[in-house]
């Protein structure tokens, strides 16, 4: 094999939407740390800043790109239209992440709304396939692009309190599988991480967080809550496989057999 067999991020081009905090900006700091070049989005003009110039300062050999983009818009198609046009300046994309999200929807059957379903499948359902729709007029039609969307393990073992999410979860995971036959040969995977240690959790008290923590240190087969440094690599891999599709990665501490 060449040298360059297995360094296949190198100087290749990553747009990470959502790529300012928890796994977003993990994936983003991992790509640059196997030589790729970054293009983060977020809709907060502060965090693209700070994650930017975060990332820039730790790889200064690499390029690091932040564009700010709402994907709250109803001109959704026209706004990811522009940031694919914009993140594409700097070099052709080759790889897209999806790892935007909004608050946890939760709480029992009884008192979902049609209003809160709508509302919870924005960012969970409806973005991730029309990112998957740009993409494909973006990306070079090969096995060596790809979109990695992210679920949740929720969706192979729900919790009460959590059947809006699961669904949504669920649905991801039938929904890259659609993808990756529609879009072939670009590569569509997800990534399935279980109870990560992230901003997500932050609506919760101090220590209602640190009963929440234990409870999942707990019931863990590694007796520890995922950390995104963790959860990138799997990201990676499915970035770097060029014979993966289609295929769910999942990382979550072994609490699907716990």
């Amino acid at each position: 094999m060449a040298p360059t067999s297995f360094r296949k991020l190198q100087d290749k081009h990553v747009l990470v939407i959502g790529g300012t905090s928890g796994i977003g900006l993990a994936v983003a700091e991992a790509a640059l740390s196997s030589g790729a070049n970054v293009t983060i989005s977020s809709s907060t003009s502060l965090k693209v800043t700070t994650a930017g110039n975060s990332l820039s300062a730790l790889y200064p050999d690499r390029t690091v790109q932040g564009i700010i983009s709402d994907l709250s818009s109803p001109a959704l198609d026209d706004t990811l239209a522009a940031l694919f046009d914009a993140a594409q300046l700097t070099s052709p994309i080759d790889h897209v992440v999806y790892t935007a999200a909004d608050s946890l929807s939760l709480g029992n059957l009884s008192a979902v709304t049609t209003e809160a379903i709508h509302a919870a499948a924005h960012m969970r359902m409806v973005v991730p396939i029309l990112v998957a729709k740009t993409a494909a007029r973006f990306l070079t039609h090969s096995h060596t692009s790809s979109i990695t969307l992210t679920t949740g393990s929720v969706a192979q073992r729900p919790s009460k309190g959590w059947a809006v999410i699961s669904y949504f979860a669920g649905g991801l995971v039938s929904l890259t599988r659609a993808l990756a036959v529609d879009l072939a040969p670009v590569r569509v995977n997800v990534v399935q991480p279980g109870v990560v240690d992230t901003g997500l959790w932050d609506y919760m008290g101090e220590e209602e967080r640190k009963g929440f923590v234990k409870g999942v240190e707990e019931r863990t087969l590694t007796r520890n809550i995922g950390k995104v440094e963790d959860v990138a690599e799997a990201y990676l891999w499915l970035m770097k496989d060029g014979n993966a599709t289609g295929t769910v990665a999942g990382t979550d501490g072994g609490n699907l057999l716990a």
